[in-house]
């Protein structure tokens, strides 16, 4: 998820030059890639946590903009797949908060 935001972000800039695109994908990967250390580190619950959220902010951002085309599609499905992994995993954790 990290290389596929980081790369998405980068590419709505080469495509449109829009500044929001490439600020959102760098972030929102950059958010992945911490998870991912932090979860192969040894710091799994921040690691958790760090890609649910991702996963929250990916899919309320893309969620309105959906029906516009498969780019956007695409993404809200992504960010919903990832968002419920997640929180899956939190939760056989014990460590979501709406057990």
């Amino acid at each position: 998820m990290s290389a596929l935001c980081t790369f998405g972000g980068i590419m709505g800039f080469v495509r449109t030059g829009s500044i929001p695109s490439v600020v959102a994908g760098v972030s929102v990967g950059a958010l992945y890639g911490w998870s991912a250390y932090q979860i192969a580190n040894g710091d799994p619950e921040a690691g958790l946590k760090g890609a649910f959220a991702a996963s929250l902010l990916l899919c309320v951002s893309s969620l309105p903009r959906a029906r516009k085309g498969p780019v956007p599609a695409f993404l809200t499905v992504t960010s919903i797949a990832a968002g419920t992994y997640y929180g899956k995993a939190l939760r056989d954790l014990g460590l979501f908060p709406f057990n």
